[in-house]
């Protein structure tokens, strides 16, 4: 299950740089995580400075 980012994104792009696979992308009013490219390593979650992104459902 793909990773998402939740409302309390400040945008800051941390995450985008750190996806190996490039699936986070800048959207509106937070960063988007595309689900059919997340490869669930969670290098994103472990950068985000509010702890905004966590494992989908």
């Amino acid at each position: 299950m793909a990773y998402v980012i939740s409302d309390e994104c400040i945008m800051c792009g941390a995450c985008e740089s750190e996806c190996p696979v490039s699936a986070i992308s800048e959207g509106d009013g937070k960063y988007e995580i595309n689900p059919d490219e997340c490869i669930d390593c969670g290098a994103c979650a472990e950068v985000c400075p509010v702890e905004a992104i966590s494992p989908g459902e």
